[in-house]
């Protein structure tokens, strides 16, 4: 027998039927998987297991007794970078957010207690599942439950404080914002002793260059044994013109005699007396000019030493002055952390938000599904075609 091969002609497209796949049982098993256990594992947790949280808010704002509250010019400059008026509230902040407030925090309240108490979340309380004890995972924990915020519209900033229990929320609320105006005296301290130790040590230089200038004054004084060589100068010069009348009232009373006798026996008495007054003249001209032991050049040393005298006199009352005025200034610089709110005591859960959770886990879960869907959709028509 011979097999043949008969040829029937082109075979129609269409007859050919590829297999189609069944979406409804793998949509279902997938809607199962993506949408619905994720939304019963959340409804157990949030339902069951998630511990209510109490939240203490407090809110407040560093500044100094003259500054006023900022406005929106001034806080679009600071967007900018152009204004430093609040750059000490975000050093607050910071202290805040730090390890440093949180080791502060630890020696005013139990924090891994409170943050760990027992029959409590065990995910969200502290140390999570697998997680260790040390400082960096309590330091991770201090983080999700303590935040900080500012709104710059108003200038005040907003302390949020979560714990297991409402009286510890209020606690770590009250210690951080303790801690945060420890920090603002700090920054206080150190910028009034940096203001005023300049200008203390100013005063200090100006009153030594006036005890300097006192001493060689009164050591010239002691050394030449005048208090005031100035006065000592006109008391020769009043002495000096005194002298001098003595001597016109005895030439006339010569001139008088030799017109009246030209052979006197008074005559040579009266030229003695003149020249004896002439003498002290010149003896009284000399104490005051003309030699190196005259008053004149004592003068000179003594007018030098009081000048430097009266000029550090004058540097020492500027100093003060200019050692006042710092002072008052950096009184009125002084910053204070002012609390607008004080922290309450909250008298209800704050979180979880149970329901509205459950809800956003379905609602999130059902949208990744229907993204999962419409792509394997796309891709089965693809091939279909």
């Amino acid at each position: 027998m011979t097999d043949r091969l008969e040829y029937l002609g082109p075979l129609d497209r269409l007859a050919v039927r590829r297999p189609r796949i069944n979406f409804a049982s793998r949509s279902f098993v997938a809607f199962c998987v993506v949408v619905v256990l994720p939304t019963i594992f959340a409804a157990i947790y949030y339902l069951l297991i998630a511990a209510p949280q109490y939240v203490s808010e407090a809110r407040f704002i560093v500044r100094a007794p003259s500054q006023d509250r900022p406005s929106g010019f001034d806080v679009a400059l600071q967007g900018v970078g152009l204004s430093s008026t609040q750059t000490d509230v975000f050093a607050v902040h910071e202290y805040i957010d730090s390890r440093d407030g949180m080791t502060d925090l630890r020696s005013k309240v139990d924090l891994k207690g409170m943050l760990g108490r027992p029959k409590v979340d065990f995910i969200a309380r502290f140390p999570r599942p697998l997680g260790s004890q040390n400082d960096e995972a309590l330091f991770e924990a201090y983080r999700r439950f303590v935040t900080v915020g500012y709104d710059s519209t108003k200038g005040i900033s907003t302390l949020r404080v979560h714990a297991f229990a409402a009286q510890d929320a209020q606690a770590i609320s009250i210690a951080l914002l303790d801690g945060g105006e420890r920090l603002v005296n700090r920054l206080n301290d150190r910028a009034y002793s940096n203001a005023i130790k300049e200008s203390e040590g100013v005063v200090i230089r100006a009153e030594e260059r006036l005890v300097q200038a006192q001493s060689e004054l009164t050591a010239f004084r002691n050394r030449e044994q005048f208090i005031d060589p100035s006065r000592t100068a006109l008391e020769g010069t009043s002495l000096i013109g005194d002298l001098m009348g003595q001597v016109a009232t005895l030439r006339a009373e010569r001139a008088q005699i030799a017109a009246q006798a030209s052979n006197s026996p008074q005559l040579p008495t009266v030229d003695a007396r003149i020249a004896a007054f002439e003498r002290q003249i010149e003896v009284e001209r000399a104490k005051l000019a003309g030699a190196t032991s005259s008053l004149a050049p004592k003068i000179g040393v003594y007018e030098r030493l009081v000048l430097n005298r009266e000029m550090a006199d004058r540097a020492v009352a500027q100093a003060r002055i200019a050692h006042d005025a710092a002072e008052q200034q950096a009184r009125s610089q002084k910053l204070y952390l002012q609390r607008v709110v004080e922290p309450r005591l909250a008298d209800a859960p704050t979180y979880p938000k149970r329901f509205i959770a459950i809800l956003a886990v379905f609602a999130t879960a059902l949208a990744m599904f229907g993204m999962g869907w419409l792509v394997v959709a796309s891709v089965s028509e693809h091939r279909q075609s």
